[in-house]
């Protein structure tokens, strides 16, 4: 028998953007909150580059999600299958349904492995991996420690993904561990990147081609990995300026999927045409929906043209907790979203930039009096230690 709920607020999404959202609601006073996520655990996923180089644990970057959700907060254990803003309704994998006076979409991206012949088959096993899995982060450190010499692939996919810094981050720390190990000279590696540049931001690539010319890496830019030979260990880059192919031999592979919106939001009303990913249509300032007021979206979902981050996430929630609240006093929407976003880009075991710029790719510092443009050990310890507490102590409980 279908079940029709109706709450004040809905959020999809349990991740980072959701429950954040939810906390600030809360303690702004608003009441009937239910949240839609099917997970029983909640990550931690900035962490996974160091699990993926040996630096942390898996275990730490994992928490029950029933204890990370507000209190008041109805917990739907379910899954939304379809969104019908027309009639503000939500629909679940039960069959339920749920009704909304507000709506926040916030259920993050999906993982396309599918998207590149051969890789789905070929990941976690002969020198595959991604720390972009849970269950993978940990074999990416297990390969990095089998490599004596031969040749790593590290590959980021076309399009926006979640921390565009990643790909390249565990080639850092792989390099620098190789090197600690005497085997940076008998190891060729390769970054294999779709962007004619390193970084977006242009002073943030200076620091990192020097990074990439210290560590010996070969880049390849405007290119991506488009197939996976996983029992021959064989790479096939594409250059997508010249057209051409080169197959390549590897020892590790550490290769981040192509990602996009969930499948079931792609085909609703609330994607917009504009993004071939699914992503959801929003004021880039607002962050409420271009087309139904009561809608608003936040964090990796959202067709934003700025980097998908946890840092983004951090000064997108206050924005759409307060244009919430004024939407539903029906007043002008007083917040704005200036596009910061934060990469802390892992150089070494012990080393880290912390690159923030906003929409016009100025930079943002959040210590001024810091020179962030060079790899820190006072960067490292914010990355290592600082940041999860912030996380799990003041951004899901609303207070950052």
């Amino acid at each position: 028998m279908t079940t029709v709920r109706h709450h004040r607020v809905v959020i999809v999404g349990g991740g980072t953007a959701g429950i954040s959202v939810a906390a600030r609601l809360r303690r702004r006073g608003v009441t009937d909150i239910a949240l839609i996520e099917p997970s029983e655990h909640h990550y931690y996923q900035p962490l996974w580059t160091l699990v993926g180089s040996g630096l942390a644990k898996a275990g730490e970057t994992v928490r029950p999600q029933g204890k990370l959700i507000p209190d008041s907060v109805t917990w739907i254990r379910d899954r939304a299958t379809s969104a019908d803003p027309d009639n503000r309704i939500i629909a679940l994998a039960s069959g339920d349904t749920v009704a909304y006076d507000q709506l926040v979409m916030a259920p993050g991206l999906q993982l396309d492995f599918d998207a590149v012949p051969g890789l789905a088959e070929s990941v976690g096993r002969n020198g595959v991996s991604s720390n972009y899995r849970y269950d993978l982060a940990p074999r990416t450190w297990e390969f990095i420690q089998r490599v004596r010499g031969g040749t790593a692939i590290f590959t980021m996919p076309t399009g926006p993904i979640k921390c565009g810094g990643a790909p390249q981050k565990i080639a850092y720390l792989a390099a620098d561990w190789w090197r600690r190990e005497g085997l940076l000279d008998a190891t060729r590696i390769i970054m294999v990147l779709p962007t004619p540049t390193i970084f977006s931001q242009p002073d943030w690539a200076k620091a990192l081609e020097k990074v990439v010319a210290d560590y010996g890496i070969e880049v390849r830019n405007e290119s991506q990995l488009v197939e996976v030979d996983g029992d021959s260990r064989r790479a096939v880059i594409l250059n997508n300026k010249s057209g051409t192919k080169e197959t390549i031999d590897y020892d590790l592979l550490h290769a981040v999927p192509p990602q996009s919106a969930p499948d079931w939001l792609k085909g609703t009303a609330l994607a917009d045409p504009a993004s071939p990913f699914g992503y959801l249509a929003v004021d880039q300032y607002t962050l409420q929906s271009t087309r139904w007021p009561e809608v608003f979206a936040l964090g990796d979902v959202a067709n934003l043209p700025t980097s998908k981050t946890g840092a983004a996430i951090r000064k997108q929630v206050p924005v759409v907790v307060a244009n919430m609240l004024a939407a539903r006093r029906r007043e002008p929407l007083p917040a704005r979203y200036d596009g910061y976003t934060s990469c802390p880009l892992v150089t070494a075991h012990n080393r880290m930039l912390l690159a923030e710029f906003d929409y016009l790719l100025k930079p943002r510092p959040s210590f001024p009096v810091i020179d962030t443009m060079q790899p820190r050990y006072d960067m490292w310890l914010l990355k290592r230690y600082g940041l999860p507490a912030l996380y799990w102590h003041g951004m899901l409980r609303g207070l950052v």
